[in-house]
């Protein structure tokens, strides 16, 4: 089975880098129309960019431009919706995303796919996945763009509840409604209690895997997706967020699931067959650990050339004359 494994995720990776000019792009636009489909989804306010037509095009746009265009393309529809439910969420919206691009590309302007999948992993059920994986794939500073993920997840959803008491609230003046907008938003426990999980939680997932001891990054996984519920749970207790403690505890199995396959392509070793090596300089000592990585060769695909009968008897008879020819000679 684990063989059969390897073998699958060779052809995987010899297909990546074969069509890597084409893969991209298609990634790319796959991730950028989740994502705007995901923010028509829960807002879907502005009927001007709220067609399949419109996303679609984008989309293709996106999937040959830079990946933080996505990013700059994924606030603009949030804010374009927002904005037709009034003038005060669209500049709350557009505040927050200035201050978190600032954020993001001050400590992690390559993080841009971890900030996208982050909403669309707290859709699928199964968010505690990205603090895992930024940890496994990244550094300490992508707990920042972890938590950009988080505050945009939390944003798009309060707006998302509450457009009708945002859209009503016509005698209030508008420094009471900002106010009201950014109390819901960044007053929300349940959000300030994930985020504070997710980045401690990426940074002691990095900080695990680093170490030189087997099976690091199983170690890891583990050990992050437990403190990540350690957190939430303590948090919930203190603060009564009213989480669900099923939804965290399958949630946290469904991330250490994807966490492992990350690992499988990224980070499979086989500890089996483990090498130290000690030597010298004049100025050092050296203890060197080598642990290989598991690799299986693809199976070359054998051509069998068959001839029919009728061809057979044909060389035969060509075979036959010839020879007769050179004994006439």
């Amino acid at each position: 089975m684990t063989t059969s494994l390897l073998v699958v995720r060779e052809y995987i990776r010899n297909f990546y880098v074969k069509y890597e000019e084409y893969v991209v792009p298609v990634l790319k636009f796959l991730l950028a129309l989740a994502s705007l489909l995901l923010i028509n989804g829960q807002l879907g306010y502005m009927s001007q960019i709220n067609g399949a037509a419109v996303v679609l095009i984008i989309a293709l746009v996106c999937s040959f431009m830079p990946k933080n265009f996505t990013l700059f393309a994924a606030a603009a529809f949030v804010t374009l919706h927002l904005y037709e439910v009034s003038l005060e969420c669209a500049g709350v919206a557009l505040v927050v995303f200035l201050l978190l691009f600032l954020l993001y590309f001050r400590f992690t302007p390559k993080g841009a796919v971890l900030v996208m999948i982050t909403p669309l992993l707290f859709v699928l059920r199964i968010p505690y996945a990205a603090p895992i994986v930024a940890g496994l794939l990244g550094t300490p500073l992508s707990a920042v763009t972890v938590a950009c993920g988080v505050v945009v997840y939390y944003l798009i959803h309060y707006m998302s509840m509450n457009a009708s008491l945002l859209s009503s609230s016509a005698a209030e003046s508008m420094l009471t409604r900002i106010r009201e907008i950014l109390d819901g938003v960044f007053g929300n426990r349940e959000m300030l209690i994930v985020a504070a999980a997710f980045v401690v939680t990426t940074i002691l997932v990095y900080l695990v895997r680093r170490l030189s001891v087997d099976y690091s990054w199983t170690i890891a996984i583990v050990s992050g997706a437990l403190l990540d519920i350690v957190v939430i749970l303590v948090g919930d207790l203190i603060y009564d967020a009213d989480f669900s403690i099923p939804g965290v505890l399958f949630g946290s199995v469904g991330g250490v699931f994807i966490a492992f396959v990350v690992q499988f392509f990224r980070f499979n070793l086989d500890y089996s067959r483990t090498e130290k090596v000690q030597f010298e300089d004049d100025e050092y000592y050296y203890y060197v650990k080598a642990v290989p990585k598991m690799a299986v060769s693809t199976p070359e695909k054998k051509v069998k050339k068959i001839t029919t009968q009728r061809s057979s008897r044909r060389v035969r008879h060509t075979n036959t004359r010839d020879a007769a020819h050179r004994q006439r000679e």
